[in-house]
């Protein structure tokens, strides 16, 4: 049998209802697996590289350069390694966890506020780039959390950070937050691109941005900026988010003649691939969204509105969350798990898990089930939903009640996941 993501997997399944949910969430997962997609969207034969259809000719170029960041890219690095081998003839990557690569650098860095730790490897991202010839190929590795391990110049941290904070207390979205990220860098919103020219730029996308705005994931090192400094000097103002160092991001066509960008995971691809899983199970299936930016509150409208007997609800985003006291700890998933519960949107015949695809829900789990059995055993040891609401602290009401889910670090990261199953 294949290994499962979910490690307390029998532990969760304890009625029928509960391992149909788990079993989609599993199919979720392995089709966002950084290291499948790679194996079956990539290949080499003699000196073509393919992917995803399209060829590269390897002897017309004299060095093939990897450099990566966010959360799958350095399990991506490796992947890539195994398929291009020594023909790498150098790469800096930079995730979560440094790992072991024969040809590649890999770093370390913090996430979701950017430090000084990203800096070094930033730097070094930049001087491999800007030392690119017309004829070599730099390949790419793009993916969610990049927006605060690329960083440089070397006061990009600092402004990161603090933009960070106050967008977590205003609650925007990701596209907005990434306008203003694109303006205080010179490797965002297309600035890669740029100081890799006249090189041949692969860039392959793990999007974990909800919908079809792949230029947002890490930022757009290697797609074209369509908004302008003007933008970003109108999201701060109207968010009074304070003073911010900004630059224009190119604009120049020129710059992206030899740009190729293919994204090989998305959210859609996860929620397809659950969909195929449900259809086993002879389960109606709705898709809300993928797209799910809103509140909690009108997500779970979105969600719940479809439900009927015996059919699965499935989406996908980022719900907005504005956290106005910090110190709690759990991120959207959990607080979705816990706004369920306290609307009384489950009966008898419903589960609902709303799961963090990179496996970490601003905490150790990815998420939480929620059905009957969960309410019961929570009005049991006595816990008050309102006040770990209030306080932004729904974590330990899962822990406590044994309905986290653990997957530990998945290497994948494609927005939230939502999945609604009723069924009698």
């Amino acid at each position: 049998m294949e290994k499962r993501c979910i490690k307390n997997f029998d532990e969760l399944a304890i009625t029928p209802n509960r391992k149909i949910v788990l079993e989609i969430m599993e199919a979720g997962y392995a089709a966002v697996s950084t290291e499948k997609v790679i194996d079956s969207s990539i290949f080499i034969v003699g000196n073509v590289l393919t992917i995803k259809g399209k060829e590269f000719n390897l002897s017309k170029f004299k060095n093939i350069k990897i450099v990566g960041f966010g959360k799958s890219s350095c399990e991506a690095a490796l992947s890539l390694e195994k398929i291009l081998g020594d023909r790498i003839n150098e790469g800096v990557v930079i995730g979560l966890e440094k790992v072991v690569s024969e040809n590649i650098e890999t770093f370390a860095g913090t996430h979701p506020r950017p430090s000084e730790m990203n800096i070094e490897a930033g730097k070094k991202i930049y001087e491999l780039v800007e030392q690119a010839n017309e004829d070599d190929l730099i390949i790419v590795l793009v993916s969610g959390g990049g927006s605060a391990l690329l960083c440089y110049p070397e006061n990009e941290y600092i402004q990161g950070a603090k933009l960070y904070d106050s967008f977590l207390e205003s609650g925007k979205t990701i596209s907005q937050i990434n306008t203003v990220r694109k303006h205080i860098s010179l490797l965002k919103g297309g600035g890669l691109a740029k100081v890799a020219y006249p090189a041949t730029v692969v860039g392959l996308i793990f999007s974990d941005v909800p919908g079809d705005a792949f230029g947002d994931v890490a930022s757009g090192p290697t797609y074209k900026d369509m908004t302008s400094i003007n933008d970003a000097k109108q999201i701060i103002f109207n968010n009074n988010l304070g003073d911010f160092d900004l630059v224009e991001t190119t604009k120049e066509d020129k710059y992206f003649e030899k740009v190729y960008n293919f994204v090989l995971v998305s959210n859609k691809i996860a929620v397809e691939a659950m969909a195929r899983k449900a259809q086993e199970f002879d389960l109606k299936i709705n898709i809300a969204s993928t797209d799910l930016y809103d509140v909690i509150d009108r997500a779970l409208e979105k969600i719940f509105i479809l439900e009927k007997d015996n059919s699965i609800v499935l989406a996908a985003g980022e719900p907005s969350i504005q956290v106005k006291n910090k110190g709690g700890k759990g991120g959207r998933n959990l607080h979705m798990g816990l706004s369920v519960i306290k609307k009384k949107l489950i009966d008898e015949n419903s589960v609902f898990v709303s799961f963090a695809s990179d496996g970490m829900d601003n905490s150790n789990v990815a998420g939480a089930i929620i059905d009957k059995n969960t309410i019961e055993k929570i009005e049991r040891l006595g816990l008050n939903i309102d006040d770990y609401l209030e306080r932004f602290d729904s974590y330990p009401v899962f822990e406590k009640s044994g309905d986290a889910i653990m997957t530990g670090p998945t290497g994948a990261n494609v927005s939230d996941l939502m999945i609604l199953l009723t069924k009698k």
